[in-house]
């Protein structure tokens, strides 16, 4: 899956959302507790962290993993 932002970066929270891979906060905090995000192939453990465009989001699910692209104009 494709996500396109306006800006540089993006909060890794907010694009787990933007995505629908959570519904809120709490599921990306979860998650993030369960040491199930990696950005750019390396462990995340911040909501807060920031994601560049470029980057690639892999969240592991119990349905197998889910791979975002961050991309931009």
């Amino acid at each position: 899956m494709e996500i396109e932002i306006r800006d540089e970066t993006i909060r890794l929270g907010q694009l787990l959302k933007l995505a629908g891979i959570v519904e809120d906060g709490a599921a990306v905090k979860e998650l993030l507790a369960d040491e199930a995000v990696r950005v750019d192939g390396a462990l995340e453990t911040r909501r807060g962290a920031q994601v560049r465009r470029g980057s690639v989001v892999e969240v592991d699910l119990p349905g197998g993993v889910e791979r975002v692209t961050v991309a931009g104009d």
